[in-house]
């Protein structure tokens, strides 16, 4: 049985902390990291990477501690960092067969492997085109498939969907859902409906600390009952925005129509509605909705 232990894991860079005494256990399934930009996120997946030390704690891979058995772990880790950097004078086959024979895959078998993750992230009729042709998702697409090529245990993805279109962010979102049998993987996001769709627990971090662990089921179900829907002039609207959190506002042919955040009804005609992700990830943080 594969499993990531994480217990009581600090990085500071001079005074500041970037994460603070993050204690975490995975079994295979998808596990979406969720907080806003600078809340640790990728200080953690690198860290998890072994591509940078922690300042205190702890990481095991299978009980074995990643300090001192780091090998055993980039032998079946795949990782996909935010900042992922293409070889323009490479196709997409070319830059696999590369990163192939960089990662030590045996010769005999590199072909056959590069033809299979072509064929799982489904850009086999563009593999023989130049990287600067790709669009952004079909670059994500790519980046995957280098990530799979050793068929890895766990698969670390650091803000994959950022400055795709809404097609390409949903394909992409499709194929890490098909790839979360048999591993560990750990989806790095500030967009929550990336982790909606495919993430059966969620971590919020804020600040370098876990604010919750939890599933999008029993965020739901905390913002129950605090998310209303009112229509007003925009007077009151503007008045509403300065008191309360508010997560959408439209221009209606009879007013303007916001949708709020409040333990307590906000406006005498404000009616409960059925909050979104997106909401209860609001009223955990009690920051402002990031959309994309």
């Amino acid at each position: 049985m594969m499993e990531l232990t994480i217990e009581r894991l600090s990085k500071r860079y001079g005074r500041d902390f970037a994460l603070r005494e993050l204690s975490l256990r995975c079994e295979p399934g998808m596990l979406g990291l969720v907080g806003p930009n600078g809340a640790g996120k990728t200080s953690l997946m690198r860290m998890i990477a072994t591509l940078l030390e922690p300042s205190e704690g702890s990481i095991r891979w299978n009980g074995q501690d990643i300090r001192a058995y780091g090998q055993a772990l980039r032998q079946v880790l795949g990782y996909l960092p935010q900042d992922f950097g293409v070889y323009p004078e490479f196709t997409g086959r070319q830059f696999l067969r590369y990163l192939a024979s960089m990662k030590g895959l045996p010769k005999s078998i590199v072909n056959r492997r590069v033809d299979e993750v072509l064929e799982i992230v489904n850009l086999e009729q563009e593999a023989d085109r130049k990287l600067p042709t790709y669009s952004g998702g079909m670059k994500q697409r790519i980046g995957i498939a280098q990530a799979l090529l050793n068929d890895p245990e766990l698969l670390i993805v650091d803000e994959p969907t950022a400055g795709l279109d809404p097609a390409e962010r949903v394909r992409f979102r499709t194929l890490l859902a098909s790839l979360t049998r048999n591993r560990i993987i750990i989806l790095s996001t500030h967009i929550i409906s990336d982790v909606e769709a495919v993430a059966s627990r969620l971590l919020i971090l804020q600040e370098g600390r876990v604010l919750a662990d939890t599933t999008p089921a029993m965020l739901l179900a905390h913002a129950a009952g605090k998310v209303w829907s009112v229509t007003t002039d925009p007077a009151t609207a503007l008045q509403l925005q300065a008191s309360y959190q508010v997560s959408t506002m439209v221009n209606q042919m009879n007013g303007i129509t916001l949708r709020l955040i409040s333990a307590t009804r906000p406006h005498e005609a404000a009616v409960v509605v059925d909050s979104s992700l997106e909401e209860a990830y609001l009223l955990a943080t009690g920051r402002q909705v990031v959309r994309a």
